[in-house]
């Protein structure tokens, strides 16, 4: 899969999965374990190599590679320390638009892929308190579900 940014911030890339639907494309460029976990890393305060090496214990060519292809593809932004002696990776406005992903994500796990009482991390809000589950809603605020929602293909723009 090639990818760059386009003209309008987008992403374009060759061989889509599924070329007209959104979780498909959002699964080509991030839908890996390892990019996944890289990008928690980020959103939590790691930088350097050294940091997500450390924290998701990666082996080192794949972290490379998952570096150089969240970079790519516009997740992260690669610059160099003040230091001047080493690389940081900081996240785009893409990236920090993968929060909310990346929160649903935890929260399901918290509630599918722990035993009851079996310890966890939590993600907490600026006064310590856990944050309330996340939840889709309709148009006039009523809770949204697979029972009340459908797909829709968007005709494209006419030139």
């Amino acid at each position: 899969m090639v990818s760059n940014s386009n003209s309008f911030g987008g992403v374009v890339t060759e061989d889509w999965t599924d070329p007209s639907c959104p979780v498909a494309r959002t699964l080509d460029l991030v839908g890996d374990r390892w990019s996944l976990l890289v990008v928690r890393d980020a959103m939590d305060g790691a930088r350097s190599f050294t940091d997500f090496q450390q924290r998701t214990g990666i082996a080192r060519n794949i972290l490379t590679d998952r570096l150089r292809r969240l970079v790519d593809r516009g997740v992260l932004d690669r610059r160099t320390a003040p230091s001047g002696r080493r690389q940081v990776y900081v996240l785009t406005p893409a990236g920090r638009d993968l929060f909310t992903v990346v929160v649903a994500l935890r929260q399901w796990g918290e509630r599918h892929a722990f035993a009851a009482g079996e310890t966890h991390s939590v993600l907490v809000d600026e006064h310590g308190v856990p944050l309330p589950p996340l939840q889709a809603r309709g148009s006039d605020g009523t809770l949204a579900g697979v029972d009340t929602t459908s797909v829709r293909k968007v005709p494209p723009p006419v030139s």
